[in-house]
């Protein structure tokens, strides 16, 4: 059985100040993320209530694929970036596509 594919969400928690800086680094970034190797899509979600909480989801082909990305150089400038903005620690899950919208 193929792999399924993978969904990444990482809740960050900013420092108010820092949201427009942010969302300059994730405009910048969004490209190139989107264009790695099994990634399949890349969106950022703002909480409605706490503008300065932000989410990313993304889709992946593999975890492989997505590991491959997380030990790259590029994401490793980028992460070091954005970790000086947070107010708080982020979060990050991982999860299998169970069903999609044909459900």
């Amino acid at each position: 059985m193929p792999e399924q594919p993978l969904v990444r969400l990482v809740r960050l928690t900013l420092r108010p100040d820092a949201i427009e800086e942010f969302l300059d680094i994730f405009a910048e970034a969004a490209p190139r993320i989107r264009a790695t190797p099994g990634c399949l899509s890349l969106e950022l979600w703002q909480d409605t209530r706490y503008p300065n909480i932000l989410s990313t989801h993304s889709r992946w082909q593999t975890a492989a694929a997505l590991e491959a990305y997380r030990s790259s150089a590029y994401f490793e400038a980028t992460w070091k970036r954005t970790r000086a903005l947070f107010a708080a620690p982020p979060f990050a899950a991982s999860h299998n596509l169970v069903t999609d919208d044909r459900f």
